[in-house]
């Protein structure tokens, strides 16, 4: 067996609880390998935290005490679909929920507060799944209950969120400070609010919890609102100390809140008709609705009503509600509550859903522009409105058996690929104030093969435009490429438009790569065909790779003067990565070599000094050979 094939029987042994066969293999090796294969990792994980996770006792025993596996070494594992980091073996058993694991694991030295590469300790995820017991014997071997995450989220709040009223008990009763706040300024109460436990909101309450607000401005009341908690808000309007102003501002978001999220409009104009009555109920002093002078088109120019009137005459049209809504939760929230603008992007969603596309385009270029003029550049939610109206360009391009295809408006595309070329170019301003070797390209590169697909679909559509539309279109491109974006591995556009795995950038399909269309609309505004990525390779060598390989793709390469022969870091060349078919079945490959790279090749083989003789050119002419 080789060492890997060794490795992944002790892993899936350990994971399966298979004890009998993993003494099989390891009782007879020596101290070495056996210590080896014990601390290898496999997709991430040594043996002990998949025993851990699973619950089998018995081989996390023979682990540490035979095998003198490290109870410290963390590694990746798995839970609800989120994949964890840095997550040592007591974490993994205190969130999986076994105890008699945890307790070996305590007993044996394992350290109560080590935490993940989120800061999560094994206490707080005992308490984000309930596991009472668990928390309790973790704190009487001395669990830090203040510890919080990276988030600012500590072991209460999370409980309160969850709704664990027993473990929210508990803690408190520990003295766990219920004030305490997040990151972003939430406390435990808008946990509760935001969850809808109404009893642990009691609980806290009693234990002194203020009302505090967050970074958003929010209060636990509001939060209440825009969840939709209608017993949450009930209470919280009904105490004392509950402003005028906070009753209206709530009821006012919980009628939003039924109208968008629940579909309900009677119940809204029930809670719009209390605010409103709320509004006016001292005659002499009433709290009237500010006056919004400049219009929202996105709104179709709606007002909010400022009578009781004028909402009685709402029930008439719900389009009139949906856009009462929008305007209600603006005000109140403002552009920087990401809620703002989901619901924007919500209610644009649902009439492209009936074929109001037109709709839908202006509320979400709405919601872009509202993002980009608050969130700092290459935000995953910005990010996810460009994708939006990806995906929403490539259902109405593309023929459906049920239906034909829609026409896209020029300027709606250019204008999304506009906003998105700018905002790459923030982000590539932003990290460049960063340190390279602790710059995350995530972002940038997911926006980069968002805008290779908005390139794709404008290329759709390019046999339609006008010459000066094409122009424009061609500028923007021109721009893109001249900023010169490189993405992860340092590709360029051309190499993501060479890649098969620039295909898949969302949850739907938008487009096809490689992309033929997009490559010679790349070189003809100015891409360098032989451009290379951090392992050398050229977007030949990517379109190479493809498998299958996308021979159109090949031919536009090599027509704008790719070298067939340049070679990666391997040393291979386009030519040798091609699967299932032949260089000459595409191309006749003397047609694209000439002497100048034939000579090169030669210097290279026969190890002829070269660096430092010839002009500096030349010389890198001859490395890429």
């Amino acid at each position: 067996m080789k060492e890997m094939e060794y490795r992944s029987v002790v892993f899936n042994a350990a994971r399966d609880g298979k004890l009998s066969r993993l003494r099989i293999f390891l009782d007879h090796k020596s101290s070495e390998e056996i210590w080896r294969l014990v601390h290898a990792k496999t997709y991430g994980a040594t043996p002990l935290i998949m025993a851990c996770r699973n619950g089998h006792l018995d081989i996390v025993k023979y682990l540490l005490d035979i095998c003198e596996a490290d109870i410290e070494q963390v590694g990746s594992v798995t839970f609800d679909g989120e994949k964890i980091e840095g997550a040592p073996p007591l974490w993994c058993a205190a969130a999986a929920g076994h105890l008699s694991i945890v307790k070996i694991l305590v007993e044996r030295g394992g350290d109560v507060n080590k935490t993940t590469f989120t800061n999560s300790t094994p206490l707080r995820a005992a308490c984000f799944d309930g596991h009472f017991d668990i928390v309790k014997y973790l704190v009487a071997h001395s669990a830090d209950i203040e510890i919080a995450n990276r988030h600012g989220h500590t072991c209460l709040m999370i409980s309160c969120y969850k709704g664990h009223m027993d473990i929210a008990k508990y803690l408190l009763q520990l003295g766990a400070d219920v004030n305490r706040k997040s990151v972003k300024g939430n406390t435990a109460l808008h946990d509760c609010a935001e969850s809808g436990s109404l009893d642990i909101l009691k609980m806290l309450l009693r234990h002194g919890a203020k009302m505090e607000r967050d970074a958003y401005g929010m209060t636990p009341l509001l939060a209440a609102a825009i969840s939709g908690y209608t017993k949450i808000v009930e209470f919280l309007i009904s105490r004392q100390q509950c402003a005028k102003s906070e009753r209206i501002s709530a009821l006012e978001l919980l009628g939003a809140t039924y109208v968008d999220k629940k579909r309900d409009m009677l119940g809204a104009l029930n809670f719009w008709r209390q605010a409103m009555e709320e509004r006016y109920s001292d005659t002499r002093n009433p709290v009237v609705k500010p006056i919004n002078i400049s219009k929202v088109a996105a709104y179709e120019n709606a007002e909010e009503v400022r009578t009781l009137e004028q909402l009685d005459e709402l029930i008439s049209d719900p389009d009139d509600m949906r856009m009462q809504a929008l305007l209600v939760r603006e005000r109140i929230l403002g552009p920087a509550h990401p809620d703002t603008s989901y619901y924007i992007r919500y209610r644009g969603a649902l009439y492209a859903d009936m074929g109001n596309f037109d709709r839908c385009i202006t509320l979400w270029m709405y919601a872009l522009d509202m993002q980009q003029g608050i969130l700092e550049p290459l935000s995953p939610m910005t990010q996810s409105s460009f994708l939006s109206f990806a995906e929403l360009f490539s259902f109405m391009t593309t023929e459906w058996r049920s239906r034909p295809t829609y026409l896209i408006a020029f300027n709606d595309i250019m204008a999304v690929l506009t906003r998105a070329v700018d905002e790459l170019e923030r982000g590539g301003k932003l990290l460049s104030k960063t340190d390279k070797p602790e710059r995350d390209l995530t972002n940038y590169n997911r926006l980069l093969v968002i805008i290779m697909h908005l390139l794709c679909l404008m290329c759709r559509i390019q046999t339609s435009l006008t010459s000066e539309e094409e122009h424009l279109f061609k500028i923007k491109a021109y721009k893109l490429v001249h900023m010169h974006p490189k993405g992860e591995k340092s590709s360029s556009p051309l190499h993501l438009a060479c890649s098969r795995d620039t295909t898949h950038v969302g949850r739907y399909p938008v487009c096809s790569f490689p992309s033929a269309e997009v490559v010679r609309l790349l070189v003809e505004v100015g891409a360098p065909v032989d451009d290379k990525d951090d392992d050398n390779n050229t977007p030949l060598h990517v379109a190479a790779s493809n498998r299958p390989c996308k021979s159109e793709v090949i031919r536009a390469l090599l027509g704008s003067g790719a070298h067939i022969d340049a070679c990666n870091c391997d040393r291979k060349t386009p030519m040798q990565l091609i699967r299932g078919l032949t260089i000459y079945d595409i191309v006749s490959p003397l047609n694209y070599l000439s002497l100048q790279c034939l000579a090169a090749r030669k210097i290279v083989k026969c190890g002829i000094p070269y660096q430092g003789q010839v002009p500096k050119k030349m010389e890198m002419f001859v490395e890429m050979h």
